[in-house]
């Protein structure tokens, strides 16, 4: 009697932890879930006319695809499933949506123009599969992490939001032709060879002094609160430009004190 109390104790403890793990396994999921719910959401009020809304649940979508990594992180969940999925969730946010958003702003579906919206449209959401399959594809565990190979997705489509947010009423009209250098530059950059500064370090659970990330995000908070067109578009922007701007900029840093250094690091 004892030894059979005892298995059976042992059964329903072990079908416990089973259970937690199941659910800690499925926890991330549920983010990328979140992440392609909004870009699918964005693409359905983008037709009929809410660009804005369409930009802010894009940006929602960007911050579930932040959190659905470090989640699976934190509680050990990483694997080869999460990463199908999280790239699949990308595509429809990262690029099906921002294609589509430009398209219903850029086309009133009645001109010549609309042909070169096709084109521009398509070529982001192929540069955008793209990079995301080479991105699965050349995973290397011995690869510096703090640098992506291209512009990532999440920040592509940061580019497109900032400008439909921005200059929307301008993007309509004969003159709008210009419109398209917003997919098709960060498009191209998405599958070039340009290495992009990645910030997961920053949001890792395992950061031991994420002050600089504290000051970041209470900044730009500040920003968007006060200035919110002003700040997505130097954000976004200043992300784009930053394989530029960096090689000009990291010589001054040894004039900043090792003890600033040392705070926000």
């Amino acid at each position: 009697m004892p030894g059979r109390r005892t298995t059976t104790v042992e059964f329903v403890r072990g079908s416990v932890r089973g259970g937690r793990r199941r659910a800690r396994s499925w926890l991330p999921s549920l983010f990328t879930l979140a992440n392609m719910m909004c870009g699918f959401a964005a693409i359905l009020v983008a037709f009929r006319g809410e660009y804005r809304l369409a930009c802010l649940l894009i940006a929602l979508s960007v911050v579930f695809d932040i959190a659905d990594g470090a989640v699976a992180r934190l509680v050990g969940a990483v694997s080869p499933f999460g990463l199908q999925f999280d790239s699949l969730a990308d595509l429809v946010s990262f690029g099906l949506a921002p294609a589509l958003l430009v398209f219903a702003l850029f086309s009133d579906g009645r001109d010549e123009l609309d042909a070169l919206g096709w084109i521009a449209c398509f070529l982001w959401v192929a540069c955008a599969a793209i990079r995301l399959a080479r991105f699965n594809t050349t995973i290397d565990p011995t690869a510096d992490k703090r640098w992506f190979t291209g512009l990532p997705s999440p920040g592509a489509a940061g580019v497109v939001l900032a400008s439909v947010f921005a200059f929307a009423d301008q993007m309509q009209g004969r003159d709008r032709v210009w419109v398209l250098l917003v997919v098709v530059v960060p498009g191209l950059l998405m599958i070039s060879n340009v290495r992009y500064r990645s910030f997961r370090s920053l949001v890792s659970p395992k950061s031991g002094k994420p002050y600089g990330l504290v000051a970041t995000v209470l900044l730009v908070l500040v920003g968007l609160l006060v200035v919110p067109t002003v700040t997505c578009c130097v954000v976004a922007y200043s992300y784009l430009v930053s394989p530029l701007v960096m090689p000009v900029l990291t010589p001054l840093g040894r004039f900043v004190p090792a003890r600033v250094k040392e705070v926000l690091s």
